[in-house]
């Protein structure tokens, strides 16, 4: 049995970590610096580092803060925001990323993940989608989910998988920061299509979700969540026991047990 990971997400702005609701109404929550710390102490199996509004504004990420996180945590750091070119991917593994997430950047050049996949091999290119329900279908989305791609989200992420990404994660913008659950029609549209690790993200409001998750969609590698963990509603030593006590498989360490 695989075991399933619990990711934090650490949606960063101006150099604070912030959170919406549908990717709208950002508030400012806490330094990026002390929650990666926080969770890397207390169980999480990865952390996720998005810096929200790089592609929007045109820019570079911003790799201070990025290099701050990246040493004081002990868990893979998958870093995103901005990357538009093999040498993003190299600045912010030298930084000291694990994996490199691409979104708008492997839009505008889909030849992007097939050129990382080859430099730094396919467990290190994550392709992250944002995507929304459009006219019946899954659409994707760019520039933090402010612009309609009129791209099919199912065909992009297989296409992405065939090009070489070698894990998903999937943006439901229809229940992001809504807590109401993970998007499990478009996650299993989604599942059926790849073999690769795939990551959901979006809609995770109580414990009760990652379990509905994980028993209805088995293919699904990992819960990604921000809110209700930054704003402490779940937590995740608490999670993954819950986890453990229905049968799903998940990493606990001896602090959390």
């Amino acid at each position: 049995m695989i075991t399933k990971r619990i990711i934090p997400c650490l949606d960063v702005k101006n150099g604070r970590v912030v959170k919406g609701v549908n990717f709208l109404g950002l508030a400012d929550v806490s330094s990026p610096v002390k929650l990666a710390q926080f969770y890397s102490e207390c169980g999480a199996d990865e952390l996720v580092f998005y810096d929200i509004t790089a592609s929007a504004e045109g820019r570079a990420l911003f790799t201070d803060i990025l290099c701050k996180v990246a040493k004081t945590i002990f868990i893979p750091l998958t870093v995103g925001g901005g990357i538009n070119t093999v040498e993003d991917f190299d600045r912010v593994l030298k930084c000291g990323a694990d994996k490199v997430s691409v979104n708008s950047g492997a839009i505008r050049n889909p030849s992007l993940i097939g050129e990382a996949a080859r430099k730094y091999g396919d467990q290190c290119v994550v392709l992250s989608v944002d995507a929304k329900r459009v006219d019946g279908g899954f659409r994707v989305f760019a520039k933090g989910g402010r612009e309609d791609t009129g791209i099919d989200a199912i065909e992009w992420i297989k296409n992405g998988v065939a090009a070489g990404a070698g894990e998903i994660v999937l943006n439901s913008i229809d229940t992001d920061g809504v807590k109401k659950g993970f998007d499990l029609e478009m996650l299993e549209a989604v599942c059926n299509v790849v073999d690769v690790p795939v990551i959901a993200s979006g809609g995770a409001g109580c414990q009760e979700d990652f379990v509905t998750l994980f028993k209805t969609l088995p293919k699904v590698d990992a819960g990604l969540a921000a809110s209700i963990f930054h704003f402490g509603e779940v937590a995740i030593p608490d999670l993954k026991q819950t986890l453990k006590a229905n049968g799903i498989d998940v990493r606990i360490t001896q602090k959390e047990g």
